[in-house]
């Protein structure tokens, strides 16, 4: 625990807050650590988007059905 929080640059005390979960300690501090234990890597599809399939069918759903342009004035149907 000790060379973990010393490679992370954090206390050990902090480094509990983190395996704690604690929701206080700042993101850079979880980097700091997944980055002492070699596991940063997977820091950066935590916000892809492919890999949250329930976001994209909310987002889907949120879509309008149908989209109707809009003609500017003095044109007509024919051309």
């Amino acid at each position: 625990m000790a060379v973990v929080a010393e490679r992370a640059f954090t206390s050990r005390s902090t480094l509990q807050r983190v395996e704690a979960g604690d929701t206080n300690v700042s993101i850079g501090i979880y980097a700091g650590v997944l980055h002492a234990l070699g596991l940063l890597d997977g820091l950066s599809q935590v916000a892809d988007i492919g890999n949250d399939s329930v976001g994209q069918a909310l987002a889907s759903a949120d879509l309008p059905k149908r989209v109707r342009l809009k003609r500017p004035k003095g044109s007509s149907r024919n051309g």
